[in-house]
């Protein structure tokens, strides 16, 4: 068994393993640690816990120390000294004219290293900006493109539910989310509705969607033909998912009735697939809105750009 605590860094908000060591580290202390991009300034998210050695890539490295108030005010003066690169930057990229928007400045701990995320459509040829940044720094520069995901995630906000984005949160990585997951969880499938911040397809369809594919699989479809519990065959009018209730509207001598049951109670066929076009959800889109659900699809992505190779 392995001793590690999990340590979470401002900007990639990916979690690593460190040692600690003989040091005797809590949740919510912070420590300096040294990483592929140098020294770092991180927040302990775990008390130190044991995992199996063939879970952790060996070797792990050590937490150099817990951090003093002398290296707490080192970072602070970093973060303002980023302020300032971040405006310096939007200069330069203004004065070479390149289409590329700002998102972030950030400096590694020992200040060895500067780097600035930023989103653009395409590839952008950023080398005379990193020459003339490495005049003005006098340090070694780093320009990453990132995606909207990757910017949202670092400038955080609030989304329709109300809480912060679960991607500044806690994501590290995010998961392909795909339009089926709208579709088995009974959505609307208009990009309005279902898109985060980013603009993407949001990260929370992904949060349920095995628990709704499995309840789904015990409930017949809308329009399926079922045998009561009383022998009556009716027609299903809709499902309640989390409650597998169902309404059944059925004949009752010349008149027809709504009924509800358990879907337990119920004999009907099991569900069948579904392929793409043939859900009802899409029914009232317009062509746009479809066209634009398709281009949300093929956007997702699941790596963090924020992270290093």
């Amino acid at each position: 068994m392995t001793r590690i605590i999990c340590v979470r860094f401002r900007t990639a908000g990916k979690i690593y393993y460190f040692s600690p060591g003989e040091l005797e580290i809590k949740k919510g202390d912070h420590v300096i640690v040294e990483t592929s991009r140098g020294v770092e300034y991180g927040k302990v998210v775990s008390d130190i816990r044991e995992l199996e050695d063939d879970k952790v890539n060996q070797p792990l490295k050590k937490v150099k120390r817990i951090a003093t108030p002398e290296d707490d005010e080192v970072e602070k003066k970093n973060r303002d000294r980023e302020k300032d690169a971040y405006l310096v930057c939007l200069e330069k990229i203004h004065a070479h004219k390149l289409d590329m928007k700002l998102v972030e400045a950030e400096y590694t701990f020992d200040g060895n290293k500067l780097l600035f995320y930023f989103t653009a459509d395409g590839r952008v040829d950023f080398r005379d900006l990193v020459k003339d940044l490495a005049s003005v720094f006098r340090t070694r520069i780093e320009l990453r493109q990132i995606g909207v995901r990757d910017e949202t995630k670092i400038t955080g906000g609030i989304g329709i539910c109300g809480r912060v984005l679960c991607c500044h949160a806690y994501l590290s990585d995010f998961a392909p989310v795909s339009i089926k997951m709208a579709k088995e969880q009974n959505l609307s499938l208009n990009p309005a509705k279902i898109s985060g911040v980013c603009g993407r397809l949001m990260c929370c369809l992904k949060n349920e969607e095995d628990t709704y594919e499995y309840l789904n699989k015990l409930l017949p479809a809308i329009g399926d033909t079922v045998t009561t519990p009383d022998g009556l065959k009716g027609q299903v009018e809709s499902v309640n998912v989390l409650r597998q209730l169902v309404k059944v509207i059925v004949d009752e001598g010349d008149e027809k009735e709504i009924k509800e049951y358990h879907a337990g109670d119920l004999r009907f066929r099991p569900r069948r697939p579904k392929n793409k076009k043939g859900s009802d959800h899409g029914k009232d889109l317009s062509e746009n809105e479809l066209k634009e659900l398709e281009k949300l699809e093929k956007q997702e992505g699941g790596k963090s750009k924020l992270d290093d190779d």
